[in-house]
């Protein structure tokens, strides 16, 4: 019988053995991964790996462009444009060219005129496709919901082609931070992206966006002081309206952009325009009204009142009214409706309707505190109006 001290003797050699094997292999693979890496092929192999995941976010994006620029053309049929290929293919790569920022003076104008300049001119291209301007409101709203999905369109292309164009150029360079940082950013510009997309199908349907939430505030301000029959809009600006109502002794002027169909309008020249009208210090407030992005963790709908002016202009607009508030002394008020960028440019849900309902209550209470019976108050319903008659 073997003895029980050599048996056990025997086991703690084999289990020395094994471990002395898998030290010898584990150095093995890192003298040849350490080797590997020194070489560059590891940093390859990754660059590949990277690559083809971004690949297959691009070819998604990509069809992403192709649906919205679909649903662009399919609008543009229905409004009565025979080839929307050629309006589209002309739109899509359309491009603005920022004004000269080195020299700051008057640059506020110069960028006003390259906007302007912008939105008249594809316009212009859909009118002529079209043969005539639209006649009515609901094909004036379709032509301004198929200029809007041109301009969504036209963004996305750009992102996609920029996206390309980073990787492409990783790939030409082998700079692996590029790609890495690409690889990285890239779930956020596809949230941006599938939220274009959803915003296309929105429009296109002619239904209300989240952004519309401040023309909607402004909207229910009037019919809620006055009966239908008795609400006068006047167009006072380009795709802009005024209405004039008398709210608890006070004569309160509701500005906002023309609805049904998509657009912004030029709400600080309207402000201006109606301020000329008023004399000097018969101004007591201005009160803005429009959709902020909330941050993550804050409520869809909730309210927030702060002071300056509630707008997302790129400048023009938005430095008319703190223009005309420093040279006469105004009072600037304004009221947040928080919500998601993909709640702002998708279909209105009804957290907002109830931010909205919120921000009513919540300007009438402002326009008691900030004014007196016999004063003058302007209210700015600031946003796309789409779906939001007068």
């Amino acid at each position: 019988m073997p003895s029980p001290l050599v048996n056990m003797t025997g086991v703690a050699g084999g289990q020395s053995d094994l471990a002395t094997w898998i030290i010898a292999i584990s150095i093995l693979i890192s003298t040849v991964l350490s080797i590997l890496a020194f070489l560059g092929v590891a940093q390859g192999i990754q660059l590949r790996v990277w690559k083809s995941q971004i690949e297959a976010r691009l070819r998604v994006l990509e069809g992403y462009v192709n649906d919205v620029r679909d649903e662009s053309k399919k609008l543009l049929r229905k409004l009565g444009v025979k080839d929307p290929d050629v309006v589209a293919a002309r739109v899509l790569d359309y491009f603005v060219v920022e004004p000269v920022n080195i020299e700051p003076t008057d640059i506020t104008r110069r960028l006003e005129r390259v906007l302007r300049t912008e939105e008249e001119h594809i316009e212009q291209i859909v009118l002529l496709a079209l043969g005539s301007r639209p006649k009515g409101v609901e094909e004036t709203a379709l032509f301004k919901n198929a200029v809007t999905l041109l301009g969504i369109a036209n963004a996305m292309n750009l992102l996609y082609k920029y996206l390309r164009h980073m990787l492409l150029l990783g790939i030409k360079t082998r700079n692996a931070l590029l790609v890495t940082q690409l690889w990285m950013l890239l779930p956020y510009y596809m949230r941006i992206a599938k939220a274009y997309r959803s915003a296309a199908r929105t429009i296109s349907r002619g239904m209300p966006i989240g952004d519309a939430a401040g023309p909607l505030v402004a909207y229910r301000l009037v019919r809620s002081v006055a009966a239908s029959n008795e609400v006068l809009y006047r167009e006072i600006a380009k795709d802009t309206v005024y209405a004039t109502i008398e709210y608890l002794g006070r004569r309160v002027y509701v500005v906002r952009a023309r609805g049904p169909g998509s657009t912004v309008g030029r709400p600080g020249e309207a402000v201006e325009k109606l301020a000329e009208k008023l004399s000097q210090g018969e101004i007591a407030a201005i009160i803005t009204v429009d959709a902020a992005l909330k941050f993550e963790g804050e409520q869809t709908g909730a309210i927030a009142e702060g002071s300056g002016v509630a707008m997302g202009d790129p400048g023009p607009e938005k430095i008319k009214i703190e223009r005309l508030a420093v040279r006469r002394g105004i009072p600037l008020y304004a009221i947040a409706i928080k919500m998601s960028f993909e709640e702002a440019i998708g279909a209105m849900n009804k957290n907002i309707v109830k931010g909205v309902e919120s921000a009513l209550e919540r300007l009438k209470q402002l326009i008691q505190e900030t004014s007196k019976p016999g004063d003058t108050i302007i209210i700015v319903g600031v946003g796309n109006t789409i779906g939001v008659g007068l």
